[in-house]
């Protein structure tokens, strides 16, 4: 027997059905009754206090915070024979050239990417730009359309400098996009490797890259509800979620933040 008498076994639904919704609405009103009531509550697989995963979901299909990522990216990509979007021309993308391809086409006959630099922090890696965002250090100037900087800033304790590093990277009229984690586990093995420092929100994100660029020209957004930010923490993938469940946006609950910001003409 659970507290006060509840069969373990009784769920939510079951205890729904039992006790009338205005029964309910009467308690709740009446005494602040918690529904569902103290004990009621079945965490299943999630009752433990280490995570089902440490791997960000990787392990189990796509993470989560892949699947807003991909999302954001998307609206902003080239769609043949419709729209052009905003990952063209000349492209530096963070750490590889993945997002460039996928949603710039790049490769392709029709694509609108001419080229696309990667930006290493690797001085052994030949086919990257060697540069580093937080001093601006080997970060060409006024050389890009685009910047695709997914999941980076978190990395840099100078985040400052990184966005203004990625402002002076872009032509006049290039646009950033951009994402970082606001609610996650911490990083590993990054985080040994050249530190995990900071997680936002939509409200810091906005602050910081309006200071940078004119607050017209920057759009921010979170993705994520408590739900989809709970299966991440635990390392869940998208997989292990339906897509009425990944939709829903809830402001008190970003599991990342995504920014699109354009230089000036």
């Amino acid at each position: 027997m659970a507290k006060g008498g509840v069969p373990d076994l009784m769920s939510r639904a079951l205890a729904k059905r039992i006790v009338p919704a205005r029964a309910r609405r009467m308690l709740r009103g009446r005494i602040g009754y918690a529904w569902p009531p103290v004990g009621w509550v079945r965490f299943g697989s999630l009752r433990r206090v280490t995570p089902l995963s440490r791997s960000f979901g990787f392990d189990r299909g796509k993470p989560v915070d892949r699947h807003y990522i991909e999302d954001f990216l998307r609206r902003h990509s080239y769609v043949e024979g419709y729209a052009v979007g905003d990952i063209r021309g000349c492209v530096l993308e963070i750490g590889n050239d993945m997002y460039s391809r996928e949603f710039g086409s790049y490769g392709e006959p029709s694509s609108p990417v001419e080229r696309v630099d990667v930006l290493s922090v690797d001085a052994g890696n030949a086919n990257a730009v060697v540069g580093d965002l937080g001093s601006g250090e080997g970060v060409p100037t006024n050389a890009y359309d685009c910047v695709v900087c997914t999941q980076t800033l978190q990395f840099i304790y100078d985040v400052r400098r990184a966005i203004q590093t990625i402002h002076d990277a872009l032509r006049p009229g290039g646009v950033v996009l951009a994402t970082v984690p606001g609610i996650s586990p911490a990083w590993s093995p990054d985080r040994d490797l050249w530190g995990d420092y900071w997680r936002f929100t939509s409200l810091a994100v906005r602050k910081l890259f309006e200071e940078v660029f004119p607050a017209a020209n920057v759009r921010v957004e979170g993705y994520g509800n408590v739900l989809t930010t709970t299966a991440f923490l635990h390392g869940l993938a998208t997989e292990d979620l339906r897509r009425e469940e990944l939709e829903p946006r809830d402001p008190d609950y970003e599991l990342i933040v995504a920014v699109r910001a354009v230089k000036p003409e």
